[in-house]
């Protein structure tokens, strides 16, 4: 992953995405050790306390923990929690556009289902998505 200096997220929480992400996709198990902040500051070469700063917010989320002098873990639960923010987050907040768009352009539900069936059967079809 490169992280985008230029975005509005600043790099300590593009860190804990990604960090989510490699949680989400099953490269960090539960249970299993998390990066520690001197090994994602070379591999991204950022500063250290800005890796830090990304795997407290994880660690605040109980999405990990620590192991006084083992660096820190996977929690239990990571997947779940992880996967229940992002739908609540960032596809409740994608629905929401989305909804207000259709209304400022006139389409009505019916026709907006629809749309929506449509691009979900495309991304299945092209091999993308999984059912």
């Amino acid at each position: 992953m490169i992280f985008k200096p230029d975005s509005i997220k600043p790099i300590y929480v593009q860190i804990a995405e990604w960090l989510e992400a490699e949680i989400l996709s099953g490269q960090l198990a539960e249970d299993e050790r998390v990066y520690s902040q001197y090994q994602l500051a070379e591999m991204f070469t950022i500063n250290p306390a800005t890796a830090a700063k990304g795997l407290n917010l994880l660690a605040d989320e109980g999405m990990v923990y620590k192991k006084r002098g083992l660096g820190m873990f996977v929690s239990t639960q990571a997947k779940e929690y992880i996967l229940t923010k992002r739908k609540q987050q960032v596809l409740g907040q994608m629905v929401k556009d989305l909804v207000a768009e259709a209304q400022r352009l006139g389409v009505q539900e019916k026709e907006l289902l629809q749309m929506m069936k449509q691009a979900r059967e495309e991304i299945y079809e092209g091999g993308d998505g999984e059912r």
